[in-house]
Protein backbone atom coordinates (compact mmCIF):
# COMPACT_ATOMS: atom_id res chain seq x y z
CA UNK A 1 0.00 0.00 0.00
CA UNK A 2 1.21 3.48 -1.17
CA UNK A 3 1.81 6.12 1.72
CA UNK A 4 0.83 9.42 1.34
CA UNK A 5 3.65 11.27 3.63
CA UNK A 6 3.80 15.05 3.51
CA UNK A 7 7.61 15.99 4.98
CA UNK A 8 8.22 19.51 6.52
CA UNK A 9 11.83 21.23 5.24
CA UNK A 10 14.05 23.76 7.12
CA UNK A 11 17.13 25.63 6.35
CA UNK A 12 19.03 28.57 7.23
CA UNK A 13 22.77 27.97 6.76
CA UNK A 14 23.74 28.56 2.97
CA UNK A 15 19.44 27.89 2.55
CA UNK A 16 19.63 29.34 -1.09
CA UNK A 17 21.76 26.62 -1.85
CA UNK A 18 20.37 23.42 0.70
CA UNK A 19 16.46 23.75 0.71
CA UNK A 20 16.35 23.29 -3.14
CA UNK A 21 19.16 20.54 -2.83
CA UNK A 22 16.92 19.07 -0.26
CA UNK A 23 13.90 18.96 -2.62
CA UNK A 24 15.59 17.44 -5.68
CA UNK A 25 17.71 14.41 -3.16
CA UNK A 26 13.96 13.70 -1.89
CA UNK A 27 12.83 13.28 -5.80
CA UNK A 28 16.14 11.06 -6.34
CA UNK A 29 14.89 9.17 -3.47
CA UNK A 30 11.13 8.47 -3.50
CA UNK A 31 8.27 9.88 -5.62
CA UNK A 32 7.81 13.16 -5.10
CA UNK A 33 4.18 14.26 -5.82
CA UNK A 34 3.67 18.07 -4.80
CA UNK A 35 6.12 20.90 -3.33
CA UNK A 36 4.88 23.87 -1.89
CA UNK A 37 6.18 27.41 -2.27
CA UNK A 38 9.33 28.25 -0.10
CA UNK A 39 8.54 30.49 2.56
CA UNK A 40 11.18 33.16 4.28
CA UNK A 41 10.49 32.91 8.20
CA UNK A 42 11.85 34.40 11.21
CA UNK A 43 13.75 31.93 13.72
CA UNK A 44 11.74 30.32 16.60
CA UNK A 45 12.90 29.47 19.94
CA UNK A 46 16.92 31.23 19.22
CA UNK A 47 16.31 34.00 17.65
CA UNK A 48 20.01 35.28 17.17
CA UNK A 49 20.26 33.40 13.74
CA UNK A 50 19.48 33.52 9.76
CA UNK A 51 16.16 33.88 8.41
CA UNK A 52 14.24 30.75 7.58
CA UNK A 53 13.35 29.11 3.90
CA UNK A 54 10.55 26.54 4.84
CA UNK A 55 8.22 24.18 2.47
CA UNK A 56 6.41 21.14 2.60
CA UNK A 57 6.77 17.97 0.12
CA UNK A 58 4.47 15.33 -0.30
CA UNK A 59 5.10 12.32 -1.22
CA UNK A 60 3.98 8.74 -2.05
CA UNK A 61 6.09 5.68 -0.53
CA UNK A 62 5.61 2.40 0.78
CA UNK A 63 8.09 2.59 3.56
CA UNK A 64 6.87 3.22 7.21
CA UNK A 65 6.97 6.44 9.02
CA UNK A 66 10.49 4.24 10.95
CA UNK A 67 11.73 3.39 7.66
CA UNK A 68 11.60 7.20 5.93
CA UNK A 69 12.83 9.17 9.07
CA UNK A 70 16.43 6.77 9.30
CA UNK A 71 16.42 6.07 4.94
CA UNK A 72 14.81 8.91 3.70
CA UNK A 73 15.83 11.99 6.09
CA UNK A 74 18.73 10.12 7.40
CA UNK A 75 20.28 10.16 4.38
CA UNK A 76 19.11 13.49 3.19
CA UNK A 77 20.62 14.90 6.71
CA UNK A 78 23.77 13.36 5.94
CA UNK A 79 24.33 14.71 2.62
CA UNK A 80 23.56 17.92 3.38
CA UNK A 81 26.17 17.72 6.17
CA UNK A 82 22.89 18.56 9.26
CA UNK A 83 24.69 18.95 12.95
CA UNK A 84 22.93 18.43 15.32
CA UNK A 85 23.26 20.59 18.51
CA UNK A 86 22.52 21.02 21.69
CA UNK A 87 19.66 23.24 21.43
CA UNK A 88 16.86 22.07 18.46
CA UNK A 89 16.27 25.75 17.46
CA UNK A 90 20.38 25.74 16.44
CA UNK A 91 20.74 26.72 12.94
CA UNK A 92 20.91 24.15 10.10
CA UNK A 93 22.18 23.52 7.05
CA UNK A 94 18.20 21.08 6.51
CA UNK A 95 15.65 20.43 8.59
CA UNK A 96 12.75 17.53 7.78
CA UNK A 97 10.29 16.21 9.17
CA UNK A 98 7.76 13.56 8.77
CA UNK A 99 4.47 16.00 9.65
CA UNK A 100 1.32 13.80 8.06
CA UNK A 101 1.71 10.03 7.26
CA UNK A 102 -1.54 8.91 5.66
CA UNK A 103 -4.49 10.48 8.05
CA UNK A 104 -2.92 8.50 10.74
CA UNK A 105 -2.19 9.14 14.21
CA UNK A 106 0.44 6.77 16.29
CA UNK A 107 4.42 7.29 17.40
CA UNK A 108 7.03 5.84 15.78
CA UNK A 109 10.73 5.46 16.96
CA UNK A 110 13.15 7.24 14.30
CA UNK A 111 16.01 4.73 14.99
CA UNK A 112 17.81 6.81 17.99
CA UNK A 113 15.11 5.25 20.74
CA UNK A 114 13.12 8.67 20.43
CA UNK A 115 9.61 8.39 20.00
CA UNK A 116 8.15 10.41 17.56
CA UNK A 117 4.17 11.43 17.28
CA UNK A 118 2.46 11.80 13.92
CA UNK A 119 0.62 14.20 12.78
CA UNK A 120 3.91 16.59 14.11
CA UNK A 121 2.54 18.65 17.17
CA UNK A 122 3.96 21.31 15.05
CA UNK A 123 1.48 21.57 12.33
CA UNK A 124 -0.80 22.84 15.01
CA UNK A 125 1.31 25.26 16.82
CA UNK A 126 3.65 27.33 13.70
CA UNK A 127 2.70 29.17 10.43
CA UNK A 128 6.16 27.93 9.04
CA UNK A 129 4.93 24.31 9.26
CA UNK A 130 1.31 24.66 8.87
CA UNK A 131 1.38 27.02 5.61
CA UNK A 132 3.67 24.95 3.66
CA UNK A 133 1.65 21.89 4.35
CA UNK A 134 -1.83 23.95 3.76
CA UNK A 135 -0.15 25.04 0.17
CA UNK A 136 -0.09 21.18 -0.56
CA UNK A 137 -3.50 19.68 1.45
CA UNK A 138 -5.98 22.50 1.64
CA UNK A 139 -8.85 20.51 2.78
CA UNK A 140 -7.44 18.15 4.40
CA UNK A 141 -9.07 17.44 7.72
CA UNK A 142 -6.07 17.53 10.55
CA UNK A 143 -6.36 13.69 11.85
CA UNK A 144 -7.08 14.97 15.68
CA UNK A 145 -9.01 17.85 15.23
CA UNK A 146 -10.66 17.40 11.80
CA UNK A 147 -9.93 21.21 11.51
CA UNK A 148 -9.38 21.33 7.37
CA UNK A 149 -5.52 22.58 6.98
CA UNK A 150 -6.03 25.43 5.17
CA UNK A 151 -7.73 27.21 7.87
CA UNK A 152 -5.72 25.64 10.66
CA UNK A 153 -2.41 27.86 8.92
CA UNK A 154 -5.19 30.98 8.20
CA UNK A 155 -5.99 30.84 12.02
CA UNK A 156 -2.35 30.05 13.02
CA UNK A 157 -1.62 33.05 10.49
CA UNK A 158 -3.99 35.40 11.77
CA UNK A 159 -2.78 34.47 15.64
CA UNK A 160 0.88 35.94 14.70
CA UNK A 161 -0.13 39.21 12.86
CA UNK A 162 -2.60 40.05 15.55
CA UNK A 163 0.19 39.77 18.10
CA UNK A 164 3.17 41.03 16.18
CA UNK A 165 1.15 43.41 13.55
CA UNK A 166 3.04 41.52 10.87
CA UNK A 167 3.31 38.01 8.60
CA UNK A 168 5.73 35.80 10.06
CA UNK A 169 6.12 34.26 6.39
CA UNK A 170 7.45 35.52 3.21
CA UNK A 171 7.16 33.97 -0.03
CA UNK A 172 10.08 33.59 -2.30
Amino acid sequence: MSNQVVIALGSNIEKEKNLPRAIELLREMCAVTAVSPIYETEPVGLLNQPNFWNAAVLLQTDLSASDIKQQIIGTLETKLRRVRQADKNAPRTIDADIVLFNDAVFEYDGGDGRSRPIPDPDLAKFPHVAVPVADLLPDLPHPQTGEPLGALAKRLLADVVREYGRSPLTPI
